[in-house]
């Protein structure tokens, strides 16, 4: 067998310097052949034919001389599309997290620790730092702006707050189930509702760094203001009449209950005085999750009652605690960080609900609530809307919580630095006394 023109694949005999076909000279093509080979050497493809190494940008192999092009076109099609819709996608979530952020008046890269901000759950805690947690928000305990710390949280007493709830839950159903005591079908519906949505609370509260929010007004925010969400959206909805839950009615469901929601939440807002995002992210989910535990528990007690079958409410439960990860609760704290952006550092106006800034958050998780009520077949049968309802949610107030800590970290520096600039001042003026303290001595003398 003679050798392989490298140029287009054609045999030549073995004392050939030109190709036939072609007319390409070999030994140059061959030491051209060898120097791709060299700097292609780490990024290189395989012949699907004998298997030889060969260099990305070749056409044809240099061994059996087959053609690249024809025998790996569908392959390199196929990750030509991979890379495409990758790379699209990537694009797309990039564009995303950059929009959130700008909304909240930042730049710059978005770090989203989430490996750090589980880390704690796995891990054992001692009762002090339990108690630690318990007495933040004191006059005592809140730390002045300068010695804030803006290092990622790294909550865990929500899961402890979760497993709980879940426990007693159990509990409950087998107080139902094995010894048929009904007697425990209001306390299941109560504690299967508030499971999720108060250990999102309690994280919302473990990550609120700035450590101004005592637990007592985290839950009496919690009880109280959802009680009044309920009052105000009820309120509403007898101006705003809503009949078949279509696409229409999905959307003023959506408008009636998120501004009901942040109609409360602005004044939990105004009575704190607050400038800080993370904050607004714990009122908002105070206010969000209540609204949610006794929605859903009325669900629950509505089924029951129309089924007569207990584990039909016990799927109502079971359902709406999973997918409460990414409904009421977010939607409100998304919104309340909206709130709290347009108030800034003055104090609360009733026309901070008219700004921009406050306007983009709302109407944001408008178009989530609708979305999540509208009757969309496609992947009904998994909530695959609701799920991804979900995703998209969590990634929001992912962003929103790396806005914040960013947010604490600038006021905290600022604080730092008037002390300083502060702490000049006074050597200088005490030096300035001391001159012309001599100088007045000076001339007594």
């Amino acid at each position: 067998m003679g050798k392989i023109c490298l140029k287009c694949g054609n045999e030549l005999n073995d004392n050939a310097k030109f190709c036939s076909k072609c007319g390409s000279q070999y030994e140059d093509l061959k030491a051209e052949e060898q120097e791709e080979e060299s700097a292609c050497q780490e990024e290189s493809k395989f012949c699907s034919y004998c298997g030889n190494r060969i260099s990305m940008n070749a056409k044809f192999c240099s061994i059996c001389g087959n053609s690249l092009i024809l025998n790996n076109s569908n392959q390199d099609q196929m990750e030509m599309q991979k890379e495409d819709v990758l790379r699209k996608v990537k694009k797309g979530v990039g564009g995303f997290v950059n929009t959130i952020n700008e909304m909240t008046g930042q730049e710059g890269n978005v770090e989203i620790r989430l490996k750090e901000l589980v880390s704690g759950v796995l891990k054992k805690h001692s009762l002090a730092e339990r108690e630690e947690l318990f007495i933040c928000g004191t006059k005592k305990t809140t730390p002045k702006e300068s010695e804030m710390v803006a290092d990622w949280p790294k909550p865990w007493l929500f899961s402890r707050v979760f497993l709980l709830f879940s426990i007693v839950f159990i509990g409950l159903l087998i107080v139902i189930m094995e010894f048929g005591n009904m007697n425990g079908i209001p306390g299941a519906m109560f504690v299967g509702a508030l499971a999720v949505p108060f250990s999102l609370v309690v994280f919302f509260w473990e990550t609120n760094v700035p450590r101004n929010i005592s637990i007592f007004d985290v839950v009496s925010t919690f009880f109280v203001g959802g009680v009044l969400s309920l009052i105000s959206t009820l309120l509403l909805y007898e101006v705003v009449g809503v009949g078949e839950l279509d696409y229409i009615g999905a959307i003023l469901v959506g408008i009636v209950e998120e501004i009901g929601k942040i109609i409360v939440v602005g004044h939990y807002i105004k009575k704190q005085n607050t400038k800080y995002i993370l904050n607004g992210l714990l009122l908002g989910a105070c206010v969000g999750a209540g609204f949610a535990v006794f929605e859903t528990a009325g669900y629950a007690f509505n089924g029951l009652l129309s089924s007569q079958d207990i584990s039909y409410m016990i799927d109502i439960l079971f359902l709406r605690a999973v997918l409460s990860i990414g409904a009421h609760t977010v939607w409100t704290a998304i919104a309340a960080v909206g709130l709290v952006l347009a108030k800034g550092e003055n104090e609360f106006d009733n026309n901070d609900y008219y700004k921009p800034q406050f306007l983009k958050f709302l109407i944001l998780v408008i178009v989530m609530h609708a979305i999540w009520d509208m009757p969309i077949t496609f992947g009904g049968s998994i909530y695959l809307i609701q799920i991804l309802l979900c995703v998209i949610a969590i990634t929001v107030v992912l962003i929103l919580l790396s806005s914040g800590l960013r947010q604490v970290s600038l006021i905290a520096d600022k604080a730092r630095k008037n002390i300083r600039d502060s702490f000049r001042n006074m050597e200088y003026n005490t030096d300035e006394n001391d001159i012309r303290g001599g100088q007045n001595d000076e001339k007594i003398l």
